[in-house]
């Protein structure tokens, strides 16, 4: 892991992308959409604050469990800018995200459960799919392969 020493309190592109594991591109990319910021040099080149580091491992780690970018966004902008997030910010800021992704283990959760009784079965009925119609959505207007059927046709007067 590359070392960056105490004294230097901004980092190149390069030196964040090799820091944080994120490519350039990346950087570049979440910076457009307002998740990380930098300051320009006489240069033009970009200059990070040490603390776009633990910026840069929130987005990733959020990324990972399938929060969008919007919502990260919302949340980095909840974080102040004049010093480096605490643990405490860290776990405020998930913790807004635990019903959706307990939501999200429970859907997984039954994908897998219901799974194998659906592969191969032939049944095409709608009717009792746990995957194509779960809790019967669709049983209020049609059942079985009709349902299907429908869709690629158009209606009388159409």
């Amino acid at each position: 892991m590359h070392r960056i020493p105490e004294k230097i309190h901004e980092l190149t592109v390069g030196q964040l992308s090799a820091r944080s594991g994120a490519a350039v591109s990346a950087l570049h990319f979440y910076e457009a959409k307002g998740l990380i910021r930098s300051r320009r040099t006489s240069g033009n080149q970009r200059r990070y604050t040490r603390d776009t580091l633990r910026r840069v491992a929130f987005i990733r780690a959020a990324q990972r469990v399938g929060i969008p970018l919007a919502t990260i966004r919302e949340a980095l902008a909840e974080l102040p800018e004049e010093r480096t997030p605490t643990r405490d910010d860290w776990a405020r800021l998930s913790e807004a995200w635990r019903s959706e992704l307990d939501e999200r283990i429970r859907q997984l959760n039954r994908l897998r459960d219901h799974l194998t009784d659906c592969i191969g079965c032939g049944c095409l009925s709608l009717e009792g799919c746990v995957l194509s119609n779960p809790d019967d959505v669709f049983g209020e207007r049609l059942t079985g392969s009709r349902l299907m059927a429908e869709s690629g046709k158009k209606k009388p007067g159409e």
